[in-house]
């Protein structure tokens, strides 16, 4: 059939629309591209997409945000920053990011007193802030500083012989307290001995089992401190012998010996006084928590029924643990005919009563405080569950839940063989491999 050339012309006028039309959706799709995003995050941990909290911090900060990062022009580092603040740029536009190599303004880096790893500087209202670790439970708690403009600090009691924040020692908390001082949250030791009282610009007190006992004076102070509505936080041990006093006070005591958890030879630790909590009693604490806990050494709690305190059990034992009264060697079983209880059992409770008829007053005790200690606290989700705590403590409920994020996947074992066999495939066998097969196709054309 012969086309004519009327026929043709409208053929081709017909393409031409055809490719504006395609050209112009193309071109409207790019254009909405700028203004709208569409992403998802399908990382194990959510590791690029920021927390409910960090968003609904960043909508309620009117104002101008400037970031500005010292550090060398060569630290790789650079990218990763860079990265997280443009999450928190996609939903506060007005936040502005700024590199300065500290070499370029040596007489601004020792104004600021900044180091030779480097620091960010955030301001907002004229305030600012400074940290040397970055990541989004840092970075959202520094913004929460300069969103409300206070300070926060906690208390640890020392001189008792307790588990002490600035020590390095493995049942010490200088990790803990390293972790905590990132987030911008202080951490300060005193010894009740030499001072009056607890500091008032202290929101929260921190006891861990001592090894000695509370002199008089001391024991007054604390009651005092609870009596007026101080929050606390007590970490004991199964052997924690001078907390009695204490417990009594909060209408709280320890079951005798230490918890045994049959469970765990599932995980391959053969150790049964290790205690996984894996399952999570519904608290501000532990809401959207997922992650497997691990306490070396727990005691289980009760509750009087005469305490003066709301108090709910937010993590318990498995239900094949139990108590073990007597001495752990060997294979230790139940005792049915014994005082020892079958789980699962109280690990930690969260103790609650209001004060003064609107100041709502919080304590944790835990049965274990081997789980924050320098030992333990990098164990899966040991950090994330004790800044959870400190953060219902202080009452920041709004940041309880900005996970320390890590890279579930940033490490990758493999065994001997695999290695082996990786190294053989890729020095040897795939480049002999690609030479025979030049040879051959050498071959074959030099035969034509």
């Amino acid at each position: 059939m012969k086309i004519s050339r009327r026929i043709h012309q409208r053929i081709r006028v017909k393409n031409l629309l055809l490719t504006l039309m395609l050209l112009a959706a193309i071109g409207g799709l790019a254009w909405l591209s700028t203004r709208y995003t569409l992403e998802t995050d399908i990382t194990a941990n959510a590791g690029n997409t920021l927390s409910p909290a960090s968003v609904k911090l960043l909508a309620s900060m009117p104002d101008k945000l400037a970031i500005t990062v010292y550090m060398k022009a060569d630290q790789p580092i650079r990218s990763q920053i860079a990265q997280l603040v443009d999450r928190y740029k996609r939903h506060k536009p007005d936040l502005s990011l700024t590199f300065i190599d500290p070499d370029t303004q040596p007489e601004k880096t020792r104004e600021l007193n900044i180091g030779p790893a480097g620091a960010i500087l955030i301001e907002y209202q004229g305030r600012i802030e400074k940290l040397t670790f970055v990541d989004e439970s840092s970075l959202t708690n520094a913004l929460l500083q300069l969103a409300n403009a206070h300070e926060r600090w906690i208390t640890f009691l020392t001189g008792h012989g307790e588990r002490s924040v600035e020590g390095q020692a493995n049942f010490d908390l200088e990790q803990f307290g390293k972790e905590l001082a990132r987030r911008k949250i202080n951490a300060q030791a005193i010894n009740l001995a030499t001072l009056p009282a607890i500091p008032d610009n202290s929101a929260l007190l921190v006891m861990t089992a001592p090894t000695v006992p509370l002199l008089a004076n001391e024991i007054e102070i604390i009651n005092r401190y609870i009596e007026q509505g101080g929050n606390l936080l007590v970490l004991a041990d199964p052997d924690a012998v001078h907390l009695g006093t204490l417990e009594q006070r909060l209408g709280i005591h320890r079951l005798p010996g230490a918890i045994m958890d049959g469970s765990t030879q599932l995980y391959g630790i053969t150790d049964p006084s290790f205690v996984l909590v894996a399952e999570y009693a519904p608290h501000a604490i532990t809401q959207g928590f997922q992650t497997t806990t691990i306490y070396p050494a727990a005691a289980a709690l009760e509750m009087d029924a005469e305490s003066d305190f709301q108090a709910e059990a937010i993590l318990s034992s498995a239900q094949q643990s139990w108590t073990e009264t007597g001495p752990v060697k060997g294979n230790v079983q139940f005792d049915a005919d014994g005082d020892e209880k079958q789980g699962p059992l109280p690990i930690v409770y969260a103790l609650t009563r209001t004060v003064n008829e609107k100041t709502q007053q919080r304590i944790v005790v835990v049965g274990d405080g081997d789980f924050l200690s320098n030992a333990y606290i990098g164990n899966v989700g040991n950090l994330d569950m004790g800044l959870r705590m400190v953060n219902w403590l202080i009452h920041d409920d709004r940041f309880i839940d900005i996970p320390a994020k890590t890279a579930s996947d940033k490490s990758l074992q493999l065994t001997e063989t695999s290695v082996a066999v990786i190294g053989f495939g890729f020095l040897l066998a795939i480049p002999l491999s690609l030479m025979g097969t030049g040879f051959l196709i050498w071959r074959r054309r030099k035969r034509r």
